[in-house]
């Protein structure tokens, strides 16, 4: 005769054997346990480890910083291996951004991030195109595009990371660099767009929608006096004039029926 089963194995094996039924009684029974026991763990680990709601944010703020500069770091092994062109069309695509190399057709990444790395055999072809719209370009990630010294284009708009001081950093790509948008990005004020007086071959450049930008309008005809041959996009002359106080008054209240 067989050894009786454990007790352990006889609470379970009714349930088991009672039907489908069964065993989404056996999940009620075991699951909100495991739940409690998962809260209670997150509950002390935060408990454990931070003091108060505040230190619970730099937490998270420091977290998200180095991950941003972990995304920026310099592809080293890559440029040694494969050249400039190579490794500046890796971290765009690696950052979710889209790249064109001169003749080609754009290289964009799947819904999920993933790319061919077909675009390794374009090692001496020039990249002529950046779309980087959204990506977490910073400082630092710009030095994998500054020996791109054929790049024409170069779209950076709601990168939430690009500031007055990366504007300063473009300097390297002033003689290629014909069209520029940096529409959207909060961190850029009228310094970085100072900055802009080297590029004297660019042909389009859109500041439009520029949150640190205080008067976009005046900012917009400076810029162009800066750049007589370039075509400036940006806010509408009509916008960003102050009205007086009773033009003011009379805006707000709306139309008056006659």
């Amino acid at each position: 005769l067989s050894s009786p089963l454990p007790q352990s194995l006889c609470l379970v094996v009714p349930v088991w054997n009672s039907s489908t039924r069964g065993v989404h009684d056996l999940s009620r029974m075991v699951g909100p346990k495991g739940n409690q026991r998962k809260r209670r763990t997150l509950v002390q680990f935060l408990g454990d480890h931070f003091y108060d709601v505040q230190a619970l944010r730099e937490y998270f703020f420091r977290k998200q910083a180095l991950k941003v500069q972990l995304e920026n770091r310099s592809f080293l092994s890559i440029k040694n291996q494969y050249g400039p062109y190579i490794t500046g069309a890796f971290f765009i695509l690696k950052q979710g951004g889209a790249v064109k190399f001169q003749g080609e057709e754009w290289i964009r990444p799947s819904g999920r991030g993933h790319f061919s790395l077909d675009f390794l055999k374009f090692q001496a072809v020039p990249v002529e195109a950046v779309d980087a719209s959204g990506c977490a370009l910073n400082y630092n990630g710009l030095d994998n595009l500054l020996p791109l010294k054929e790049l024409q284009s170069l779209w950076l708009q709601r990168c939430p990371h690009v500031d007055d001081w990366c504007l300063s950093h473009l300097h390297p790509l002033a003689d290629s660099l014909q069209e520029l948008s940096l529409a959207g990005c909060p961190r850029i004020s009228e310094r970085g767009l100072a900055c802009l007086h080297h590029f004297q071959n660019l042909r389009r450049l859109d500041i439009s929608d520029l949150p640190a930008v205080s008067n976009p309008s005046l900012i917009q005809i400076l810029v162009e006096e800066m750049l007589p041959n370039c075509k400036v996009l940006g806010a509408n002359w009509a916008q960003g004039l102050k009205l007086a106080p009773e033009e003011q008054a009379r805006d707000a209240a709306g139309p008056v029926s006659a």
